[in-house]
């Protein structure tokens, strides 16, 4: 009695969850982007100051782009509004705060970094 109807050869085409999720990965880390940012702090530059160069394959000739969230917009008005969302707020806020674990927090962590043989001792 049940199953498939016999005469339905069309399957519904649904988003796969890997293309959905495939933005997530093209973006820098966050250990990256807070290096940047230390970067400008560094130079006592603003992360708007900075002039950024045209480039055709990108949204808005890359002209408009947010440092903390690594994506290029459109035009000003997109930018802005980004500005105002809730995602750009808590990576600003999660930036701000401690720096992110690098690969070498990662190492000593799991035992591969550098041995700790303790204190040197001068032999005479």
């Amino acid at each position: 009695m049940g199953g498939k109807c016999p005469h339905r050869k069309v399957k519904k085409r649904r988003l796969s969850h890997k293309t959905a999720r495939r933005g997530k990965f093209l973006l820098n880390a966050d250990d990256a982007v807070y290096d940047e940012l230390v970067k400008l702090a560094d130079q006592g530059k603003d992360s708007e100051g900075k002039a950024l160069p045209v480039d055709e394959d990108l949204p808005g000739m890359g002209q408009f782009y947010c440092l903390h969230c690594d994506r290029y917009f459109a035009d000003e008005t997109v930018k802005e509004d980004h500005y105002r969302s809730k995602r750009h707020k808590k990576r600003v806020k999660q930036l701000s705060g401690p720096a992110p674990h690098t690969q070498l927090d990662a190492d000593l962590a799991a035992g591969m970094g550098m041995p700790d043989n303790g204190l040197k001792l001068m032999s005479t």
